[in-house]
């Protein structure tokens, strides 16, 4: 038991040192924060379908490491929404990748149309594997990331890796579709992959003492501790199904899920929703950065 401790004492000191290290090169190199964005669409198959999103810098002191994914898309006779938060750690390179890479990842799958779960779920894995192979450009940070496919309007299919978010309101009760990957939840797992979590005085619990998500896209480092397989729900949209929410974390840290939706309930522009929801947060002390899409059934 000693040894152990004095192995994970070892493995933090070395730890706070690449942290450090790495704080200092960021501050050298000066990386410049992309400015903030809000922007809005609408479905063509259904004129009541819209949505919004709005992105605000945190208080972190590092460069803006969220992005958003939103738009509708027309393949053939069918529509597809298109949804997603991908939140970097010590990266911005590898949530701008997500953004460009893993929606059409998703659509390239041949079976997309017919098994659209398992689709999702290997596109993520390949997503992840072609990250890794690109480590030399993209570098050693990761990202989580929650991704919506509204297919014609009528069938929602959500994944996601860490701890961003998607709830959906159903007559004004919050329902959350994806699932939070904390490592303490997933201690047995980590630990069975040779690795460790433990919580410092102060901190949440991370895995090696490093990450606060047990799952991730990247982390190179870490990767033979970490799993990058989505949680994946479906839910069908009917006429009790008022509106979704896809946050980063900078929400859920002081939101809670009915919270959230309650705060937008009724505003019916889904733009003007994402945008207060992002400032309620920091009303309420978040200094992460923040990110919200709002999709709208009405």
């Amino acid at each position: 038991m000693v040894s152990i401790l004095l192995l994970h004492h070892a493995q933090w000191c070395k730890i706070l040192l690449n942290h450090n290290v790495q704080d200092d090169m960021q501050e050298k190199v000066g990386l410049a924060s992309p400015p903030s964005e809000t922007g809005k669409g609408k479905s063509k198959m259904s004129k009541h379908i819209t949505h919004g999103y709005h992105l605000l810098e945190g208080q972190s002191g590092h460069a803006m490491e969220d992005y958003v994914f939103a738009q509708f898309k027309e393949v053939g006779d069918n529509e597809l929404g298109l949804f997603a938060i991908f939140d970097g750690h010590l990266s911005r390179e590898i949530p701008d990748y997500l953004k460009s890479h893993l929606f059409n990842n998703i659509l390239d799958e041949p079976d997309f149309w017919t098994e659209t779960e398992k689709a999702i779920r290997r596109a993520y894995r390949i997503t992840d594997s072609t990250i890794l192979e690109k480590a030399k450009d993209l570098g050693k940070g990761g990202s989580t990331a929650v991704t919506a496919i509204l297919i014609n309007c009528r069938k929602l299919v959500v994944a996601n890796v860490g701890d961003s978010r998607a709830v959906i309101c159903k007559n004004g009760v919050a329902k959350q579709l994806s699932v939070d990957h904390e490592p303490e939840k997933e201690k047995d797992k980590i630990e069975n992959r040779g690795g460790f979590v433990i919580k410092f005085p102060g901190d949440v619990p991370r895995v090696d003492g490093q990450l606060a998500v047990a799952r991730a896209f990247g982390d190179k480092s870490l990767k033979e501790h970490l799993s990058s397989e989505p949680d994946v729900a479906v839910e069908v949209i009917d006429e009790k199904t008022e509106f979704i929410i896809l946050a980063s974390d900078g929400i859920w840290k002081v939101m809670s899920n009915q919270e959230a939706v309650d705060c937008i309930r009724n505003i019916k522009d889904a733009k003007l929703a994402a945008k207060h929801l992002n400032e309620e947060a920091i009303a309420r002390n978040s200094t992460d950065d923040i990110s919200s899409v709002v999709v709208r059934f009405g």
